[in-house]
């Protein structure tokens, strides 16, 4: 059960970074009075070797009180539990709840990720766990892991400094942001998993150099832009609604004097014209690319 701790790394910007790089993501910031909240786009899998440090991202960390990302109770533990819980079913097999032609995009699917045991290992389970799974699996067998995610190496930095480390969502919630939606739209997330599955190589790789060089019309436009137009509803509650949440959170923590708070979430949420800035903004805060 292992490979299910990871799954949650999956609910933003998902990036296959090979080899050694520098990168220079995006950074913002938004005042008000003498408060102060960073906000970074961070990806949730990459190799350990990619030095993505620059020194106006080391000076908010150092004068940030205080860590959100999106979620701290991701153990193996909880992680197991709710997946088993949100996550399977066995009385209506997957492939019962397919069209033929879906059925032959999960086969196709599954052999190109590698999946160990194929559509056999995929049979229980919910169709929102297995998309995630068909994503996770070729980024686990390309030796990419969670552990060296930027999130992750944010929180052990802030945690070796004695900051706090907060979350702005639970595994929880995470996790019933795709249990709970109508079975429709948990096909049409597995559908979109299923064409993705399709990505070339040249397009993967735009999606890094559009990381690494903070262009965040680029990763707009790679990710952002097929998911709204092809299952429009599934945009709006995967990102649109969790923007506008994580935007007046961050409203929220503007309005405690002397605060200085730094927010690290997947970049696919800071980018395009449904971002955390564009929510901000409709409510009256100003963020500034730094």
């Amino acid at each position: 059960m292992t490979l299910y701790r990871r799954l949650l790394a999956l609910f933003s910007l998902l990036l296959l970074l090979c080899g050694s790089a520098v990168a220079h993501p995006a950074l913002w910031h938004a005042k008000s009075g003498d408060s102060t909240v960073y906000l970074f786009g961070t990806v949730h899998l990459l190799p350990n070797d990619t030095d993505w440090h620059f020194p106006a991202l080391d000076q908010a960390l150092s004068k940030s009180q205080v860590l959100y990302i999106e979620l701290t109770d991701d153990d193996q533990g909880t992680m197991t539990s709710l997946v088993l819980h949100y996550g399977m079913d066995t009385e209506h097999p997957l492939s019962s709840l397919l069209s033929e032609s879906d059925n032959a995009a999960l086969a196709k699917a599954a052999q190109l990720a590698g999946l160990p045991g194929g559509t056999i290992a995929l049979e229980p389970m919910r169709p929102w766990l297995a998309a995630l799974t068909l994503t996770v699996a070729p980024l686990m067998k390309a030796g990419l892991d969670p552990a060296a995610g930027v999130d992750k190496q944010l929180q052990a930095q802030m945690t070796r400094a004695g900051k706090p480390v907060r979350g702005l969502e639970t595994a929880e919630q995470q996790i019933r942001f795709l249990a709970d939606l109508p079975d429709a739209l948990q096909i049409a997330f597995l559908r979109d998993t299923l064409r993705d599955v399709e990505k070339n190589k040249e397009e993967l790789l735009s999606l890094v150099d559009a990381w690494k060089r903070g262009d965040v019309a680029a990763i707009a436009k790679l990710e952002n832009d097929e998911l709204k137009t092809q299952e429009p509803a599934l945009y709006q509650k995967l990102l649109v609604q969790r923007n506008q949440n994580w935007a007046a959170k961050i409203k929220d923590l503007l309005r405690q004097p002397g605060t200085t708070v730094f927010v690290a979430v997947g970049a696919a949420h800071l980018a395009g014209p449904d971002s955390v800035q564009a929510q901000l903004a409709k409510i009256g805060v100003t963020a500034q690319q730094d």
